[in-house]
């Protein structure tokens, strides 16, 4: 029963929708006290180091957060992850989270922008993870469909999970091409598909091509053989979104 100071909210939308946009200081609270207990120094600052150069570098600050960078390594780990393929580098911040999975893992992530691909190459370096990760510069389904032909070939084993989060308006063509180069059971997982709730909305969907896509992505995946998938909203300090969560059969 609600106390009769509070009002009676029926969900946790109906929570998120009560904060004032981007000036609540509880998402990021909670977020660096779960930093502060549940993140080990042994990598947390190395990969601190790398979000900070990255800034400096002039890389929009659009990668994952700590708390669900580690979500993503504990989820590859929990999968005896050894090869895992990511598509949107940016400076190598949730690829060094990857590879930290096992010592045996290796990471290719694909990343358009040059820039953002050297700085990735430098940070990684830096940190003393580029033995561990393979960068792969040029537009990503060009470069998946490389990716698909070595596999193909047999010079490239198929990946054991995969993360998406690169420009939206091509995640369907992503997806289907992570199908092609994953083993059997292997995971997927695709980053900003709530989109502060647009992703719901039609209407949205006719002014925000990044909307427009994240709902064929949806509504695609759900017409697909051979997957089964679910999405997961999540509030932090980078807000209101949520992730994309595939296992293929």
């Amino acid at each position: 029963m609600a106390h009769p100071s509070q009002p009676a909210y029926t969900s946790t939308h109906d929570v998120y929708d009560a904060l004032p946009s981007g000036k609540d200081p509880r998402p990021s609270a909670v977020d660096t006290y779960f930093k502060t207990h549940l993140h080990s120094a042994d990598y947390h600052n190395t990969l601190e180091t790398i979000h900070r150069d990255s800034l400096v570098a002039g890389l929009p600050d659009i990668a994952c957060s700590a708390p669900q960078a580690k979500f993503l390594m504990l989820q590859a780990r929990m999968c005896n992850a050894k090869r895992i393929l990511e598509v949107g580098t940016l400076g190598g911040y949730s690829a060094a989270w990857f590879a930290m999975t096992s010592p045996q893992t290796k990471v290719t992530t694909i990343e358009l922008d040059p820039h953002y691909a050297a700085v990735a190459r430098q940070n990684l370096e830096k940190a003393g993870l580029s033995e561990r990760v393979e960068i792969l510069q040029g537009m990503g389904t060009t470069v998946l469909q490389g990716i698909r032909e070595e596999v193909d070939r047999g010079e490239r084993e198929k990946f054991d999970f995969a993360f998406i989060d690169a420009n939206k308006q091509d995640n369907l063509a992503y997806f289907k091409a992570a199908m092609d180069v994953t083993r059997e059971r292997a995971v997927i997982i695709v980053d900003n598909v709530v989109r502060d709730g647009k992703v719901a909305s039609a209407e949205e969907a006719k002014r925000d091509d990044r909307v427009k896509r994240t709902r064929e992505l949806i509504e695609g995946i759900g017409e697909l053989e051979g997957v089964e998938a679910t999405a997961i909203q999540t509030v932090g300090e980078k807000n209101y979104d949520g992730f994309l969560i595939a296992l293929k059969n």
